[in-house]
């Protein structure tokens, strides 16, 4: 059964995880939502998670060098996001993603409390989605 609410879905698009944030667009209050396994058909698991969450969009953050200059790992998201097009129909969007791991660790440390690197993950998809908010502030539900 498909959720009725409008959500924005954001990924951390990583080797071994997929970090994975969402909101609701009449709320905007981003929040980390789960970890994928890279090498566990991402595309089935983001296609049933936008099902669930009522995904109206993807946001993808796009990794790059410190001084905007594309990477080895900006391609592979690219490639990613092209591989999951078909299976997950949804308009994608790129954001910027610079420092959002790093940003995400450091808080996650600042807490006190024991965490996983896919807690990183799934929050430094959640630092992607503010941005992309408000970078967007024309995306409404």
């Amino acid at each position: 059964m498909q959720a009725t609410r409008s959500t924005i879905l954001a990924l951390d698009v990583g080797t071994k995880r997929i970090g994975v944030a969402a909101t609701d667009l009449t709320v905007r209050l981003p929040q980390p939502l789960t970890t994928l396994q890279a090498d566990n058909n991402p595309a089935q698991q983001l296609q049933d998670l936008a099902t669930r969450e009522g995904a109206v969009g993807l946001v993808i953050g796009l990794p790059r060098g410190l001084d905007g200059q594309e990477t080895a790992q900006t391609q592979l998201v690219r490639t990613f996001a092209e591989q999951i097009k078909i299976q997950v129909n949804l308009p994608q969007y790129w954001q910027d993603e610079a420092v959002t791991s790093r940003q995400a660790e450091e808080e996650l440390k600042s807490r006190g409390k024991p965490y996983q690197k896919g807690d990183i993950d799934a929050l430094s998809a959640t630092y992607i989605l503010e941005d992309f908010l408000r970078d967007h502030p024309e995306v409404t539900a």
